[in-house]
């Protein structure tokens, strides 16, 4: 480790101070600050890191050590990480892997015991933690937490299990992340009362005021699919010891572009004081999780950043441990290198479909329970329209863009789940991948049933990924490591993802992020209307309908 001094303004966020001084770090932590004046206008801003204080690092489509070369340029130096989408995939290997990828590199990844795997009985999954498996997670130290406890029925019913994994953290002095959304007056504080401390769902100040008054934190999700910033930042304004940043999911693309140092821009320029912001991008998710990340005091480890001012946080360098792994938007050295033998851990059984495989037959009902998806959010709403029936089977609607939408089993040979969507607006061909949160089976959506046939016959064939064909075209961008990630070079696997997301617009997709929302469709813990491997599902009642 290098010891060196390095000046500029630095920013104190407890103490709400910014000064001209001098950082000097030896053996990777603070030896010492001291003010050399009062701020300087012409001077970068040295401060703590930026944390994501809740991130699927699966959603990325990148392993743990491409996330890194990802994150680090925007001024990221840690994450609270739920590896829950690769242990619905592949258990306690799964996570294994997650925990042992993310060692290979000096970012600070902090992973929690997922909660939920599965996470609801009404779909197939790859595997299951029991809590057993949860509690020997989080007796590991480096497992921070609980993971988002996304079966908040069980918590209100008391189901035994769930108390189980709830209590082992409690046991262990760890934090239990929440996941409630819609959640409010007495059945949140139950949900509170359970010990559960943070929610990342919230949709509207009401529900988020609501839950702060009584205690709980509240994560300010800006993700690729689901924005929650306009909703909430004002709160900051009054709670910023309660308030955090998080992305959730992040597909590559977006992260090629920005990470939380975009939440803090934003915010910046919606008026709130700029200690708020801070306090809640590298401050509360250390106090929070009691993490061994720096906050820019001495005696810390050297876990900062320089940024060109305070509001645009363009990142000039990031250090971690005192080590200097970015500057000016690059990598700085080799500290990021792959194994293929350690990046193949997979969970696949599907055999090749046929397309009467996934005729949906007329049998004269009048109309038809529909999806409908929102751009922006998990949430979805659920129609009731006439169908439109060729050949004595159910097919799409283009003229009133209801397409069809399937749910493959990828773990065993089993009936495809077949239903409708409003909002994809595709003219041509099909999508289709085999990130289907939670339990990733694959999912897709076309205009007919050649289309959705030939696209999920390419997911299979590739063992996972996403896929768009259409016009005599085709876009595939592998997948291998568990259906969900890429081992190659995150840049690459952001500017493949471009070129697949774009094709769909090419087909029609009108969605900001067509295939980060075709994902969450199958996310049965999110109301109201969902379709999962094993058919319909009303979120609202918890039941297939």
């Amino acid at each position: 480790m290098s010891n060196f001094k390095i000046q500029g303004n630095i920013v104190e966020i407890t103490d709400r101070n910014i000064f001209f001084g001098e950082v000097e770090v030896e053996d990777g932590k603070i030896k010492s600050i001291h003010k050399i004046s009062e701020r300087r206008d012409e001077a970068h801003f040295i401060l703590p890191g930026f944390i994501d204080s809740h991130v699927h690092i699966e959603s990325s489509m990148l392993i743990p050590s491409e996330f890194a070369r990802l994150a680090v340029v925007h001024g990221t130096v840690a994450t609270i990480s739920d590896p829950h989408e690769i242990a619905n995939v592949c258990g306690m290997e799964g996570v294994e892997f997650m925990i042992e990828n993310g060692n290979t590199v000096p970012f600070k990844f902090n992973f929690g015991a997922p909660s939920c795997v599965p996470a609801t009985i009404f779909e197939t999954a790859g595997a299951e933690l029991n809590h057993d498996d949860v509690k020997a997670l989080l007796e590991r130290p480096e497992i921070k937490y609980l993971s988002e406890m996304m079966n908040f029925p069980g918590v209100l019913h008391q189901d035994e299990e769930v108390l189980k994994k709830i209590a082992a953290a409690h046991d262990l002095g760890k934090p239990v992340d929440g996941h409630a959304p819609g959640l409010r007056g007495d059945a949140v504080q139950q949900y509170i009362d359970a010990g559960i401390s943070t929610d990342h769902e919230c949709f509207t100040a009401e529900e988020a005021l609501d839950k702060l008054q009584r205690g709980m934190k509240i994560l300010i999700r800006e993700g690729s699919a689901a924005k929650n910033f306009e909703a909430l930042i004002d709160l900051l304004h009054d709670w910023p010891d309660m308030m955090m940043f998080c992305s959730d999911d992040k597909h590559p693309d977006s992260l090629v572009e920005s990470h939380i140092n975009e939440i803090c821009a934003r915010a910046v320029a919606k008026g709130i004081d700029i200690f708020n912001v801070l306090q809640a991008a590298c401050i509360n998710p250390i106090l929070h999780y009691k993490l061994d990340v720096g906050a820019l005091k001495t005696g810390n480890f050297a876990d900062f950043i320089v940024a060109e001012d305070l509001v645009n946080f363009k990142i000039k360098q990031t250090y971690i441990d005192g080590v200097l792994l970015s500057e000016n938007g690059e990598v700085v050295g080799d500290w990021i290198k792959h194994d293929q033998d350690k990046e193949s851990v997979n969970h696949f059984d599907c055999s090749f479909k046929k397309v009467e495989d996934f005729a949906y037959a007329f049998t004269g009902q009048e109309t038809i329970l529909v999806i409908e998806a929102l751009d922006g959010q998990l949430i979805t709403n659920k129609l009731t329209v006439a169908p439109k029936v060729s050949n004595g089977n159910i097919i799409s609607d283009l003229e009133n863009d209801i397409l069809k939408m399937v749910v493959v089993n990828r773990y065993h040979h089993a009936p495809i789940a077949v239903s409708f969507v409003k909002n994809f607006g595709l003219k041509e061909g099909a999508i289709a991948s085999s990130v289907a949160h939670d339990s990733h089976n694959i999912i897709a959506v076309g205009v007919d049933d050649d289309s959705i046939c030939a696209a999920v016959n390419l997911v299979i064939k590739e063992t996972g990924g996403v896929v768009a064909l259409g016009n005599g075209k085709e876009e595939v961008l592998p997948l291998p490591v568990a259906g969900l990630m890429s081992n190659h070079n995150g840049y690459e696997v952001a500017a493949l993802y471009t070129s697949i997301d774009q094709f769909s617009k090419e087909l029609g997709a009108t969605l900001v992020a067509p295939f980060m929302t075709l994902s969450f469709m199958a996310l049965l813990v999110i109301p109201h209307l969902k379709l999962s491997d094993k058919g319909l599902f009303d979120g609202d009642k918890f039941k297939f309908v």
